[in-house]
């Protein structure tokens, strides 16, 4: 299978997407910190100015509403999150503002977001946007910027116009977001295709996204989910800060049960021939009384689901990531995913499904 050109520039250049269909909310304030510490997962007050987290937003019972990437931007808190969530979360957080002194405004209209990856990236977003830090004139190098750690980020311009540069490793490689005045957004997509960076589709992105292994919201976690189920307790969850909803569960989960979860998610690779499974294929495990494998299909249990599935150009096989029971979520371990009267054999697979230099190692 070739690769397209635009997945070769993401994988071997640079290409940049548009991700302005994602909400953006602000949360404005002298309690903004403070008060989104007691809604989210990780530790907003530890932020200073130009870092940021990934975190989620839970219901008490631990079950996950939402995640998104918070970054600090000095004067406001910005969180990027999935357009499903938007409006939930706007309400959300709106009603639980007491006598704090915090506004919620939704930026989705006014600002867009690019995304732009792959080892070029940080020589090109150096060159078109020019970050820089604090207020002098000096940018950021391009070598600099290439070692930031992921969300961290900075202020440039393109056309006088501020241009928020965060750090994000979403497809594996080196990436940045872009957060601008949405009436930049064509000029900026131009300049970016001028200095070298190739138009990637949603399709594409996300493709690029299942070969680093990273879970997706709402498709690969939704309202039914426990961080921990996702494996993204590391880059989501502080252990030292105080309450949040939902932490009870976290904890008791953590400390009483020794991190032990019911399921996981994991990778899954299929034969080289097979067409990718469709979301919600389920997985099972065919074994005889004895424990080995039943070749007629007897003893059958579905022990999981497919969640998200792609074919991968590098590798020439469909892969996808999907949960399984706990016990049977160790590499190499054998299932079969089963949508309708389609059945494709499929091994478990540490993620990332590539070596990659910024992905998140895991089953």
């Amino acid at each position: 299978m070739p690769e397209p050109p635009s997945y070769h520039a993401a994988r071997h250049a640079s290409a940049f997407v548009d991700l302005s269909a994602r909400g953006r909310l602000a949360v404005v304030g002298a309690d903004r910190a403070s008060y989104l510490q007691g809604l989210l997962t990780n530790d907003i007050e530890a932020l200073s100015s130009g870092e940021g987290c990934y975190g989620t937003h839970l219901t008490p019972q631990g079950r996950m509403l939402a995640d998104m990437q918070v970054l600090n931007l000095g004067d406001e808190l910005l969180l990027d999150v999935h357009p499903t969530v938007t409006s939930m979360l706007v309400d959300r957080f709106r009603e639980f503002v007491f006598a704090e002194d915090v506004t919620v405004e939704d930026r989705t209209a006014r600002w867009v977001a690019i995304g732009v990856h792959g080892p070029e990236s940080a020589r090109l977003v150096s060159k078109v946007v020019r970050p820089s830090v604090g207020d002098g004139p000096a940018p950021v190098g391009a070598d600099e910027l290439g070692e930031y750690p992921e969300y961290r980020q900075r202020v440039g311009h393109f056309q006088g116009v501020p241009v928020v540069t965060a750090r994000s490793d979403e497809i594996g490689e080196v990436g940045f977001t872009l957060y601008a005045d949405a009436g930049v957004s064509a000029a900026l997509e131009e300049a970016l295709a001028k200095a070298g960076a190739t138009k990637l589709d949603a399709a594409t992105f996300d493709l690029l996204r299942v070969e680093s292994g990273r879970p997706a919201f709402p498709a690969d976690m939704n309202h039914k989910t426990i961080p921990l189920e996702a494996g993204i307790e590391d880059r989501a969850i502080s252990l030292s800060k105080g309450c949040y909803v939902g932490q009870e569960v976290i904890i008791r989960i953590l400390h009483r049960g020794g991190g032990r979860v019911g399921r996981r998610l994991v990778g899954l690779t299929f034969e080289p021939h097979a067409e990718p499974p469709v979301a919600g294929a389920t997985l099972t495990a065919r074994r005889r009384a004895g424990g080995a494998r039943s070749p007629d299909g007897a003893d059958e249990q579905v022990v999981g689901a497919v969640t998200s599935s792609v074919r991968s150009p590098a590798l020439n096989r469909p892969i996808a990531l999907g949960y399984v029971k706990r016990q049977l979520a160790e590499p190499d371990t054998e299932l079969v995913a089963t949508h309708g009267e389609r059945q494709l054999s499929c091994v478990v697979t540490r993620r990332p499904f590539l070596a990659l230099p910024n992905a998140v190692q895991t089953v």
